[in-house]
């Protein structure tokens, strides 16, 4: 499944989708592998929590906050 995680350091809103798979209750693992040019908000592996973010062209699931 197709997630967006927030891009750092970037000066502005940036969004990377990035593949994860999904554990039940709103809660994903990232599988994507990270460019070494890039500074993602949550790291491959991390398991986060999605919540619905509206987009120019639609709403996508964002990660917001590692699972606890």
């Amino acid at each position: 499944m197709t997630i967006y995680i927030e891009l750092v350091n970037e000066g502005t809103n940036c969004w990377r989708p990035v593949e994860a798979k999904g554990l039940g209750e709103g809660r994903f693992q990232i599988v994507s592998s990270q460019p070494d040019d890039e500074d993602w908000q949550f790291k491959p592996g991390d398991i986060i929590e999605c919540r619905k973010k509206q987009f120019q062209d639609g709403f996508c699931l964002v990660a917001y906050k590692l699972a606890s």
